[in-house]
């Protein structure tokens, strides 16, 4: 009883303490391209990549011409360890000073991992990390944070796996309800990855700041049609409130059987290209949320080894091609 009165009080504190995410209202006249940079495109956690500071991020993005940004929440950008009360408040400033809008933080979690040793409450652990990032997400100007659910691990039951994501995104919800925070869970990680498993996810965590994160690439390389592209945005309508793109080309892999003299099919590895040049289905995408009226942002990000490279240069080529490319959506 005490659980629920605290989780009653956490819901209404963030219906009462802001505005929540704005899921799609259906009307395609809502709809209109905001581009948003991620800062992990200049991370440089890929092979080849630049590396910007926060700041040169910051102005990385103004002079490329976005509207908004998505930062990191950990080291080596945005981390609450290593920001304190005087610190969130000058990156505030610096980034209002700039024109630009803090669309949201970039949560890393994982309510799976230590499952197999059930004496950690990991769920708790993370939960709390999560209400680290809100608070911090508070401090800095924004009401959103992007969060994971976790992956399968081997040899757990599955459904005791799933009810742990569910009990961590409940304590999380409720940790960000208390900064006015709204999660959107992405598409990213194992547990309720197929938009059917996410939308019954969703609905059973049943908190109105616990949204979905929806993306297009995590779909096609499940191997769904580009109608079941379109199929999951309709399912996921009631909880969208961002979306995250970036477009890859596969390259078959395969390994040599020496007494066959022949080669053996692997998993094919993932590589960047811009948008438009892969094969994901922007078109049908973007199209379908206009279609529901979606009114949240469009967060760009270089997530992997980039087709051309990961110099400056090429980067930022990369990204104003991303910008170019939204323009026929307008």
């Amino acid at each position: 009883m005490k659980q629920f009165a605290a989780l009653l009080i956490a819901t209404l504190l963030f219906l009462t303490s802001t505005k929540a995410q704005k899921t799609p209202t259906g009307n395609p006249a809502d709809f209109k391209v905001k581009t948003c940079l991620h800062s992990v495109s200049y991370l440089g956690i890929w092979r080849g990549q630049t590396q910007l500071t926060v700041d040169e991020f910051l102005i990385k993005a103004k002079e490329l011409g976005y509207e908004g940004v998505m930062l990191v929440a950990k080291r080596p950008h945005v981390s609450p360890h290593d920001y304190n009360k005087a610190d969130r408040a000058k990156l505030k400033a610096r980034i209002e000073s700039l024109g630009l809008k803090l669309v949201g933080l970039a949560g890393y979690t994982d309510f799976t991992a230590g499952i197999d040793k059930p004496g950690i409450p990991n769920a708790e652990i993370q939960a709390s990390w999560v209400g680290e990032i809100a608070e911090l997400a508070k401090d800095l100007g924004t009401d959103m944070v992007r969060i994971f659910t976790g992956y399968e691990r081997p040899g757990i039951a599955y459904d005791k796996q799933y009810a742990e994501v569910v009990s961590g995104l409940k304590m999380a919800g409720k940790l960000a309800a208390e900064h006015g925070v709204t999660l959107a869970v992405q598409n990213h990680h194992d547990i309720a990855l197929h938009h059917d498993a996410m939308s019954w996810l969703l609905k059973e965590v049943n908190l109105p700041n616990v949204m979905a994160g929806w993306d297009a690439w995590s779909p096609t390389l499940e191997g769904l049609s580009t109608e079941e592209l379109k199929q999951s945005i309709l399912k996921m309508k009631p909880f969208i409130v961002n979306t995250i793109a970036a477009d890859y080309v596969a390259h078959p892999r395969y390994n040599y059987v020496n007494n066959l003299t022949n080669y053996k099919a692997e998993q094919p590895a993932m590589r960047a290209v811009p948008m438009g040049r892969g094969i994901i289905d922007y078109k049908i995408w973007f199209e379908t949320l206009k279609e529901i009226g979606y009114q949240g942002w469009v967060v760009y990000e270089m997530c992997e080894v980039l087709d051309g490279g990961g110099s400056m240069e090429n980067m930022d080529k990369t990204a104003k091609i991303f910008l170019d490319y939204m323009k026929q959506f307008d």
